[in-house]
């Protein structure tokens, strides 16, 4: 689909004309309400938010708390973040670190706003989100694209392809891990070489860590929480959608050195004007009481992970990289030069709804993503009718 209006409609702003079309909406509008559909195409799982974060919403609701709020977030809400955030790692964070935001991509959003404009350029490992080279191009900026190399089932960052990449327009690397589409997560050997590299050129780094609960090698995934002094040029953009299954809430947090407080407060008020009390009272129940359900998601998802492991073994023309954290699987099919049409044609021949690899930037030609966060029911059945239609093409 074309981003350029009719003639009569210019001019329009040419970051508005740049915005890339995401090739996953495509697809989900495609097979939207198809009968008998197993959607697996974003990255959300089917279980609805829980009672007890719902209970606190309402309650905030049937308490009057309908009118404009602090634009950083509330307190209590700040509050628990950093008492959340200091448990998980083991630290002592300071509630003026966080600023609450309208989702994870809001907080991309003003991250990207904070390190980058016209003409500046912004690193990002690929295959990635489509988000994030989205977010770049419509303020403005360049995304770099520096491929994850797959050897032997799993990707790896390559650090010498990372820094032939940097120019004098870098101003940040946007790294997200365990990372969405490929599972690839970072040592801390990798995380190390990343900052190394940011603090010799000076760069910022955006951190997108919201999949580290969704590890498969520990409590955990490795951070740069774990390595970094506390004058690193590092943002973190995080989210409640994936541990507490809140996709449809649209509420997550930014992090940053409190010297940027008042900027970033400017930033929300000049974009949305802080989020709804009822939904931060909802996330301070998340952080609070969540830790029970955050369990149960990651086993899930583990269980899931290895039934389709098992499920795509032994396929000629499937490489399926063996993801080490978040809830996608990333399968390349042989001779695959067109997933969106390909990803189409598996909704109508299999009746299950997967992202094409084209979606994710570099590198993501000739894959399918596919999201595993949901009743092994509808896992062991997706597997099954994707099995008999790879099998089929061969």
């Amino acid at each position: 689909m074309s981003n350029h209006p009719a003639p009569a409609l210019l001019p329009v702003n040419q970051a508005a004309l740049d915005a890339p079309s995401s090739g996953i909406v495509e697809v989900f509008n495609y097979g939207r309400n198809k009968p008998g559909l197993l959607p697996l195409w974003v990255g959300e799982g089917d279980r609805p938010t829980p009672a007890f974060i719902q209970e606190a919403a309402v309650r905030s609701l049937q308490d009057g708390e309908t009118f404009y709020t602090y634009q950083r977030g509330i307190p209590a809400l700040r509050e628990a973040i950093a008492g959340y955030l200091g448990t998980v790692y083991g630290q002592t964070l300071s509630p003026e670190r966080f600023f609450v935001t309208c989702g994870g991509m809001h907080a991309l959003q003003i991250a990207m706003r904070i390190v980058s404009g016209a003409g500046d350029e912004v690193i990002v490992p690929t295959p990635a989100w489509p988000n994030f080279t989205g977010a770049i191009t419509v303020n403005g900026a360049r995304p770099r694209e520096v491929e994850l190399v797959l050897k032997d089932g799993r990707f790896t960052l390559d650090p010498e392809a990372l820094s032939a990449a940097i120019t004098e327009r870098t101003r940040a690397i946007c790294l997200n891990t365990p990372a969405n589409p490929s599972g690839w997560t970072a040592t801390r050997g990798e995380l190390e070489q990343v900052l190394a590299l940011a603090r010799r050129h000076g760069l910022w780094i955006i951190a997108d860590e919201i999949y580290g609960r969704f590890f498969y090698s520990g409590a955990r995934a490795p951070s740069f929480r774990d390595i970094m002094d506390e004058d690193d040029r590092i943002l973190f953009v995080q989210t409640f959608s994936k541990n507490w299954a809140m996709t449809g809430w649209r509420i997550g947090w930014l992090e940053a050195p409190p010297a940027l407080g008042q900027i970033i407060e400017n930033l929300i008020q000049y974009s949305t004007s802080g989020v709804a009390v009822p939904l931060q009272r909802g996330g301070i129940a998340a952080l609070t009481h969540g830790e029970p359900l955050i369990l149960e998601q990651r086993a899930l998802a583990e269980q899931n992970r290895a039934l389709l492991l098992d499920a795509f073994r032994g396929i000629n023309g499937l490489t399926v990289p063996d993801p080490s954290g978040a809830f996608y699987l990333f399968l390349r099919v042989e001779g695959m030069t067109d997933s969106l049409n390909e990803a189409m044609a598996l909704i109508d021949s299999a009746g299950v709804g997967l992202a094409p690899g084209s979606a994710f930037g570099a590198g993501g030609e000739g894959f399918f993503r596919l999201c595993y966060l949901r009743n092994s029911k509808d896992i062991a059945e997706a597997a099954r009718r994707l099995r008999k239609a790879l099998l089929a093409r061969r």
